[in-house]
């Protein structure tokens, strides 16, 4: 349910684009879509992510400069500028803190050997990195349209496969537990 709601302002954008070929009006649609959608989270949770302020913070401000601007560019930059400042504070809490952002994330829950927590975390940041690159690549060799269908369905995409590898990664490393019952 959660990815659901961390999507839904990108699946108005992409449904808005779809019926009206416009991506200033889909960029238009997709600032209120994203307040409201943070909206909803405060009033259910009373709290809100710092990764999902900062994503607020530039679909308003990238996204803003869009449609004032009637430039395009912006909205096209803003998945590569959020996932490069993901990559960066992954990057940071190796050294700022005890513990990595994804062990800060996961680590009640899973238990590792710190090596593979920041193994893991360097694995974030490297995906952040690829996916920043890769944007600007569709965004510059591919057309508006590709772009779009890109940012609904190859960011997610990729992001779900980067997830499923890393539980497969993370399988190899959890303490193995002991298999037998007692029954000798």
């Amino acid at each position: 349910m959660k990815l659901l709601l961390d999507f839904l302002p990108v699946i108005i954008f992409f449904a808005v684009y779809k019926f009206s070929g416009d991506i200033i009006l889909a960029t238009a649609v997709l600032i209120p879509a994203t307040l409201a959608q943070m909206a909803y989270t405060w009033f259910k949770t009373h709290t809100i992510e710092k990764m999902q302020l900062v994503t607020l913070g530039l679909v308003v401000v990238m996204g803003g400069a869009t449609v004032l601007l009637d430039n395009k560019a912006f909205i096209q930059w803003k998945p590569t500028v959020v996932n490069w400042l993901f990559a960066a504070a992954f990057l940071g809490s190796h050294f700022i803190g005890q513990k990595t952002i994804v062990q800060r994330l996961m680590g009640a829950s899973i238990e590792l050997p710190t090596r593979v927590w920041r193994q893991l975390n360097l694995c974030w940041c490297v995906f952040f990195i690829f996916m920043g690159v890769l944007n600007l690549a569709v965004v510059y060799t591919l057309s508006e349209e590709a772009w779009v269908n890109f940012k609904l369905f190859g960011m997610l995409g990729c992001t779900l496969i980067f997830i499923i590898a890393q539980g497969l990664y993370i399988s190899r490393h959890m303490p193995q537990q002991d298999q037998h019952n007692g029954d000798q």
